[in-house]
């Protein structure tokens, strides 16, 4: 086990873009042995595999690497624990930890999560914050246990929503995680590390995002649609009919008061260089799209293609 003064022997474990960040910040302050992420898959269209950022950012870094989707072989286990970890640290791998690995680590597993626990544990605590209207986000780091993100946490920091994106918020409390990981090793290795329990009575969970769950529709409110908007990614675009064009709508607010004049639930309007969605209360000012089969575009650009839009023509949610 490391002593005060040496460099602690991690085993990292991520996938997304967020811990690849995390793991390049934790690589130049503590020896990372080796690094375990998702398999490669195809993540676009084609046939073409592609690698996690974190594979990616670990391979550049020099580290050693293992992609696997579970521990279910005990093979597998076997070979993390012959890696000597002082500890193992996660953030966003994807795959349960089951109690063998859990057990490996002296100094245990701990988790950089993207929420200010016990608020949205689970898969998408980003996005869940956006759909709810939480005015704060945040990342705490958790002693990771076989529960669902129980554990007690020793660092807990925040950031105000504003109206942010998720990939602008992620971005985020990655640097701010990345900080927090480093501080808490460093808490563990001087050993005056403070844990927290969770307040299970304010337990929230954040679900996946459902296929479907961040399409428009004219039927909601516009602070609703723009709070999807807000949420959405590739993975789960914001997308809707604009004219009898399926788009995505990547970037929108919720217009100015006066906007909305005249402009009813469904109606499209382009007027004074804004594109507006009527809503059943109030009216979206979309910002940028990016039609089907199109590049991305200002709202702008795709309004001059559409025919009526200042005489109003209909929007629809996509079924």
């Amino acid at each position: 086990m490391s002593t005060e003064g040496e460099r602690i022997r991690v085993v990292f474990m991520g996938t997304p873009e967020f811990s690849a960040d995390i793991l390049e910040e934790l690589a130049t302050r503590e020896e990372v042995v080796c690094v375990y992420t998702r398999p490669d898959k195809v993540r676009s269209r084609g046939s073409k595999t592609e690698s996690s950022p974190v594979k990616v950012c670990a391979e550049k870094l020099g580290i050693p690497v293992r992609c696997l989707s579970s521990f279910k072989d005990p093979g597998d286990v076997q070979a993390l624990a012959a890696l000597a970890p002082d500890v193992i640290c996660v953030a966003a791998f994807g795959v349960i930890l089951p109690k063998e690995v859990l057990d490996i680590p002296p100094w245990g597993c701990i988790n950089v999560h993207a929420s200010i626990l016990p608020r949205w544990r689970g898969a998408a605590p980003v996005e869940r914050a956006i759909l709810a209207g939480d005015e704060e986000a945040g990342v705490c780091i958790m002693r990771m246990e076989e529960g669902l993100d129980t554990g007690a946490f020793c660092i807990c920091r925040r950031m105000p929503l504003s109206d942010l994106s998720a990939s602008e918020v992620t971005s985020e409390l990655a640097l701010m995680g990345a900080r927090a990981l480093v501080s808490a090793l460093e808490q563990m290795r001087r050993g005056d590390v403070r844990w927290t329990a969770q307040d299970e009575s304010l337990v929230t969970y954040a679900h996946k995002i459902g296929k479907h769950e961040l399409f428009l529709d004219p039927d909601h409110d516009a602070l609703a649609n723009a709070r999807r908007v807000r949420a959405s990614s590739k993975a789960h675009p914001a997308k809707c009919i604009i004219g009898g064009r399926s788009v995505t709508v990547v970037a929108a607010c919720v217009a100015k008061d006066g906007a909305e004049a005249a402009l009813s639930a469904g109606e499209v309007r382009f007027a004074q260089g804004e594109l507006l969605l009527g809503c059943a209360e109030g009216t979206l000012c979309v910002i940028t799209v990016k039609p089907d089969g199109k590049r991305e575009m200002p709202a702008t650009d795709f309004a001059q293609g559409l025919k009526g839009a200042r005489a109003g023509i209909p929007w629809t949610a996509l079924r």
